[in-house]
């Protein structure tokens, strides 16, 4: 089953040396333990556009009262939500932020 595991921050400062060091770590592992499909790191906070019914609205977002914003992400592999979780858990350990963990439907 895969997993979106996204890596919540709640600054535009970009990873330490040490901090990418042990992310980079982490994504040997994962590839390593055949439990790596994709990451990436995401510039941030995000723009969101509404265009529904032709509104043409463009604000900061997603959430415009919160300060945090995803700034990277995970798509992993992993047998079931304990495994998924455990990763997740090292993830947010090696990047020095919050993890959001969600399965795929």
């Amino acid at each position: 089953m895969q997993y979106l595991v996204s890596v919540i921050a709640d600054s535009t400062d970009l990873a330490t040396e040490a901090e990418m060091a042990a992310i980079d770590a982490f994504n040997e592992r994962l590839r390593a333990g055949g439990h790596w499909v994709f990451a990436g790191g995401l510039g941030g906070p995000a723009t969101v556009i509404d265009n529904r019914e032709g509104a043409g609205l463009v604000t900061d977002g997603p959430f415009t009262e919160s300060k945090e914003f995803v700034a990277g992400f995970w798509i992993i592999e992993a047998p079931g939500h304990d495994a998924a979780q455990a990763l997740a858990t090292e993830g947010s350990l090696h990047c020095n932020r919050k993890v959001e963990l969600r399965p795929f439907l």
